[in-house]
C-alpha cells in the first residue's frame, strides 16, 4: 500500500479525500495550520472523523514553515502529495492579501521542494476555476488562456500551475493540477454560499444574491471531486513528443452550470422554507459564470461528475440540520 501526504487535511477536501483513501488501504499522514479563517471546530469534528484509524497520523503544521515541512518529508518518504493546503476565498483575499503569498505561493514552493528532495511518484494539487477570470469562451477549456485573473487569489493558483510545471520541467516530478468548480456537499465550508444561504433561510434572516441572481456556477458535488481526484493520483502524467515534461492540468465540475436563482429554489425546496432575498450587484474580483469542459477527465481518467444538483443539497441539508441541530 501507499503512504500519501495530504496537506489541508481538516479542510473540506483534504478530509473527504483522506477518508477514502483510508478505506482503500493506503496509510495518511495529514498536515494542516487549523487556522482562523472560519469554524475550527469544524475541522476539528471533520478530523475526529478519521482520526481513530490507525493508519493516519496528524501534524499541526503550517506549510509555511520550511523547515517543518522539509523534516515531514525526510521523516516519512511519501509516494504521493496530495496538495488541497491552500488560503480559499475571493473576497478575502481583498481584505489580506498577505495569507495567500504566505500560504498558496511560500507554502507551495515548500511543498515543491519536499516533492524534490523525496522523489515522490506524484504530486496532486489544487488549482481552481478562478483562474480563467472573465473568459467569456465557454465551456472553459485547459486549453484556454488565462493570463487575466481578476482576483489575487486566482492569481496564486495560476503562478501554482507554473512552479509545478517549472518543477516538473526541471526535476522531472510528474504533477497535475486540478481546477475545481464550485465544491459543495456535507462538512463544506461555512463561507460558501450554499452554506450561508441554509444558515440565513433556516433563521429567517435575509440572504445577499450578488449580481441579482444571474450569476451561474457549475456546482460540483463532493463525492464527485474525490472520485477524480483518486483517480488523477493514480493517473501519473508522462513526458511525450508532445508534452516535454510530466504534467497535466484538469478541469473538475459537473459541466452543467446553473444559474444563481435557481440554485436558490433547489435549496429552498430541500430547506423546506422560502428565503428573504437581497439582491445585489456584482462582488469585486467575482466572474458571472464558470462552466467546465472536462473532456479530457473523461477520457485519460474514465470519469465524469455527474451528481445533480437536487440530490446533492438534500444530502447537505439533511447533514446540517444533523450537525447544527435544527
Amino acid at each position: 500500500m501507499s503512504k500519501v501526504l495530504v496537506t489541508g487535511v481538516a479542510g473540506f477536501i483534504g478530509f473527504y479525500v483522506s477518508q477514502k483513501l483510508l478505506n482503500k488501504g493506503e496509510t495518511i499522514v495529514g498536515i494542516d495550520n487549523l487556522n482562523s479563517y472560519y469554524d475550527v471546530s469544524l475541522k476539528k469534528a471533520r478530523l475526529q472523523q478519521i482520526e481513530s484509524d490507525k493508519k493516519f497520523s496528524f501534524y499541526q503544521l503550517d506549510i509555511a514553515e520550511r523547515k517543518g515541512v522539509l523534516e515531514l518529508f525526510n521523516q516519512y518518504k511519501f509516494d504521493y502529495v496530495i496538495h488541497l493546503a491552500a488560503q480559499a476565498g475571493v473576497r478575502y483575499s481583498l481584505e489580506n492579501p498577505h495569507a495567500y503569498v504566505d500560504s498558496n505561493l511560500v507554502g507551495f514552493v515548500n511543498i515543491l521542494e519536499g516533492c524534490r528532495n523525496g522523489n515522490i511518484k506524484h504530486l496532486v494539487y489544487a488549482s481552481s476555476s478562478s483562474v480563467y477570470g472573465k473568459n467569456k469562451k465557454i465551456p472553459f477549456s485547459t486549453d484556454d488562456n488565462v493570463d487575466h485573473p481578476v482576483s489575487l487569489y486566482a492569481a496564486t493558483k495560476k503562478a501554482n500551475e507554473l512552479m509545478a510545471h517549472t518543477y516538473s520541467h526541471l526535476y522531472g516530478i510528474p504533477t497535475t493540477g486540478l481546477r475545481f468548480f464550485t465544491v459543495y456537499g456535507p462538512w463544506g465550508r461555512p463561507d460558501m454560499a450554499y452554506f450561508l444561504f441554509t444558515k440565513a433561510i433556516l433563521a429567517g434572516n435575509p440572504i445577499k444574491v450578488f449580481n441579482y441572481g444571474r450569476m451561474k456556477r457549475d456546482f460540483t458535488y463532493i463525492d464527485d471531486i474525490i472520485e477524480g481526484i483518486i483517480r488523477v493520483m493514480n493517473k501519473i502524467p508522462q513526458s511525450d513528443k508532445n508534452l516535454s515534461v510530466p504534467y497535466k492540468i484538469y478541469n473538475i465540475g459537473n459541466n452543467q452550470p446553473v444559474e444563481l436563482g435557481h440554485f436558490i429554489e433547489v435549496l429552498e425546496d430541500c430547506v423546506g422554507k422560502k428565503a428573504i432575498k437581497e439582491f445585489l450587484p456584482m462582488q469585486p474580483g467575482d466572474v458571472p459564470m464558470t462552466y467546465a469542459n472536462v473532456d479530457a477527465l473523461i477520457k485519460d481518467v474514465g470519469f465524469q461528475p455527474n451528481t445533480s444538483l437536487e440530490i446533492g443539497l438534500e444530502k447537505f441539508v439533511s447533514w446540517y440540520r444533523d450537525y447544527y441541530q435544527c
